[in-house]
């Protein structure tokens, strides 16, 4: 095992066997249940070259599938000439030195697969500091057993010249080199949390400073046409592959509804089943559009014969992310290239509005627009307000934050009719400031007719 190159953690460009172990509560394809990991396979840039599957009533605490099958495995790398074997389970650090010992190859399970997809796909400041973290996070516990020289003992010196020579006043036990490493890993975890923290914050400050913007974020199972629909709907020349996570940045543009309609689209990472916690805590900050978003746009590839579990795993994620509540719309896309109506009409009997789409054709679009359009005029509420002329900070919030559609100034108070946000009134009328507001029609015009209130030029 000593010529396994456990530093580098890729499978591009090398030759692959999948395997499996079928639970009883496992949520797999049951045509294919090795489909996606080949699909996580092929876009991380390895060669496929056999699939083994096992069902199993429990995990072996040991290999995690049986003995027999691991000796069959090897049997098979061997006749393939295999490099790497990819589990699409998640392994613990004891299974994977154990598997790698039997079989003389790399292992590689699925979280591990995942993390390398995301490695080569970021390409912004803030994804690079977000997959080192969750590479990190990932590795830290399993650094024991994926590099050899970690039993090498250091002197007390530790990491200093001095100290890994064993130098004078320096002999000792001193401490192993997994330790130092350990202790590297650890102080760099908290280094990167805390400037994603700081980015975290920013991208919070962002998000909420578009008071007054409707906004909308496409979710959904990676590949299933986000992009795609993202620039049919706004020209945002966003990248389109066909590969999953092909994007991993967020990507807002404007999106004009008609009638002077806009609102603000946001293109977000996809989903995969089983997404590993620490990757989804880790981009939280990229998801932070979806997690302020005013609607959900939930994307799904209707012509998958996948498409109900993949529902299913981006439900999964968006409750990790406290988002079930959240008003969404469920987009059936791909129809023009679906062929079982059985499964779409299962789709469109959820809890969500569904509305069947071809962001390829523009088949459904003109729904959607008017869809996303009533939703608007739900999340809308019209009041008319009562503010001291004074009052510079509230007149200042609902000149950006309101659509102002009347005005008017009496003793001392400016009174306005506005179209406004349930969520921005509520901040309003929370920000300890003099705004009031009219509910009583009868009373506003009473009021106004005392005070001689006369209207805004």
């Amino acid at each position: 095992m000593a010529d396994l190159n456990r530093t580098e953690l890729s499978v591009r460009r090398e030759r692959a066997i999948l395997v499996g172990a079928v639970l009883p509560d496992g949520t797999v394809d049951p045509y294919d249940p090795l489909a996606e990991l080949a699909s996580l396979a092929r876009t991380a840039g390895a060669i496929v070259v056999d699939r083994v599957i096992q069902r199993r009533q429990r995990i072996d605490p040991a290999y995690y599938i049986g003995r027999g099958k691991v000796d069959e495995i090897r049997e098979r790398a061997e006749a393939h000439d295999a490099d790497v074997i990819i589990f699409d389970n998640d392994l613990s650090p004891a299974q994977i030195r154990d598997l790698e010992r039997l079989t003389h190859r790399k292992v590689v399970d699925r979280s591990e697969l995942i993390l390398d997809i995301f490695a080569t796909r970021a390409r912004t400041r803030e994804a690079k500091l977000q997959v080192e973290l969750a590479q990190l996070e990932y590795t830290a516990p399993r650094l024991r057993g994926m590099w050899s020289h970690l039993e090498r003992i250091a002197g007390a010196g530790g990491a200093t010249g001095a100290g890994m020579v064993g130098g004078i006043g320096t002999r000792g036990p001193g401490e192993s080199q997994i330790e130092i490493d350990r202790r590297l890993v650890g102080r760099r975890i908290t280094q990167l949390r805390r400037e994603l923290a700081r980015i975290d914050r920013r991208k919070v400050r962002e998000v909420q400073a578009r008071c007054g913007e409707f906004t909308v974020s496409l979710v959904g199972y990676t590949n299933a046409g986000k992009s795609t629909l993202m620039n049919a709907l706004t020209d945002a020349g966003v990248l389109v592959e066909d590969k999953l996570f092909a994007t991993l940045g967020t990507t807002t543009r404007r999106w004009e509804l008609g009638n002077g309609r806009v609102v603000l689209l946001s293109d977000t990472v996809g989903f995969v089943r089983n997404l590993p916690h620490h990757l989804v805590a880790s981009f939280r900050a990229t998801l932070e559009e979806a997690i302020h978003a005013d609607l959900l746009l939930h994307v799904v590839d209707a012509s998958s014969p996948r498409a109900e579990a993949e529902v299913r795993a981006v439900r999964g994620v968006l409750a990790e992310l406290g988002l079930q509540g959240k008003p969404t719309l469920l987009l059936l896309n791909k129809v023009d290239a679906a062929r079982d109506e059985a499964l779409i009409q299962i789709l469109e009997k959820g809890p969500e509005k569904a509305l069947r789409i071809s962001a390829r054709t523009g088949r459904g679009l003109d729904a959607l627009v008017e869809a996303v359009g009533a939703q608007m005029r739900t999340g809308q509420v019209d009041v008319t307000l009562m503010v001291d002329a004074g009052d510079g900070r509230a007149l200042s919030f609902l000149d950006r934050c309101a659509r102002v559609r009347h005005r008017s100034y009496a003793d001392g108070r400016v009174y306005l009719e506005v179209s406004i946000s349930g969520i921005d009134l509520a901040r309003l009328r929370n920000g300890g400031g003099s705004v009031k507001v009219l509910d009583d029609p009868s009373a506003q015009t009473a009021e106004r007719k005392g005070s001689g209130v006369f209207r805004a030029s």
